[in-house]
């Protein structure tokens, strides 16, 4: 382990246990992390917290409107990506031909898209998931039990509704910082495919 990489898990350690919050989980070596839920700016520092607590580096795509002025470097330096909202198309081609090379390639996406309530996720992990054929990992934080970590690995199966199905299970008892700002997991896609 280098000497950068134990210093960033002595401090994320030093940090969750000063703030009372604890990691769980094992993280996956490869894939597209689903972060949720996502209702406060903690929710990343959380993240970054994990990241650094199991010596990896989560590429989390952050809307480009916040590399503006003093966060940008910081923002950088943990190994956010710069996504540009309204064309997305070329940080997912460059991403996932990293993918391609990497062996430790983590995604991170706070599929809910806000920190607001709203009616549906956004689509893109399930998409780039399929895409790849890289598995989804459920990345959590649970406000009241202070708790962040990695939940299960799987592979989608194409199944919208039973994916999502299974998904609203292992979220269902993870409550937000802000729980009013929670989104249920619910993909536009699944409209008219009920059962």
């Amino acid at each position: 382990m280098t000497r950068h990489f134990l210093v960033r898990r002595n401090l994320a350690r030093l940090l969750l246990r000063l703030s009372r919050w604890r990691t769980v989980g094992s993280v996956p070596r490869k894939g597209i992390l689903v972060g949720a839920p996502h209702t406060s700016n903690w929710d990343w520092v959380l993240t970054m917290l994990l990241a650094w607590d199991n010596n990896v580096q989560i590429r989390l795509l952050v809307k480009d409107s916040l590399f503006k002025g003093p966060l940008a470097p910081i923002l950088r330096a943990s190994g956010a990506v710069e996504l540009d909202r309204d064309n997305p198309g070329e940080t997912i081609r460059r991403l996932l031909a990293e993918a391609e090379t990497d062996e430790t390639f983590l995604l991170g996406i706070a599929a809910e898209g806000t920190r607001s309530s709203g009616d549906y996720w956004k689509s893109g992990f399930y998409r780039i998931s399929q895409q790849t054929g890289l598995p989804i990992t459920l990345a959590f934080l649970d406000a009241p039990s202070r708790t962040v970590g990695w939940g299960p690995t799987f592979a989608l199966s194409g199944d919208v509704v039973a994916d999502m199905d299974r998904i609203r299970e292992f979220y269902a008892d993870k409550v937000g910082i802000k729980p009013e700002g929670t989104t249920v997991p619910r993909l536009r896609e699944e409209d008219g495919q009920a059962r």
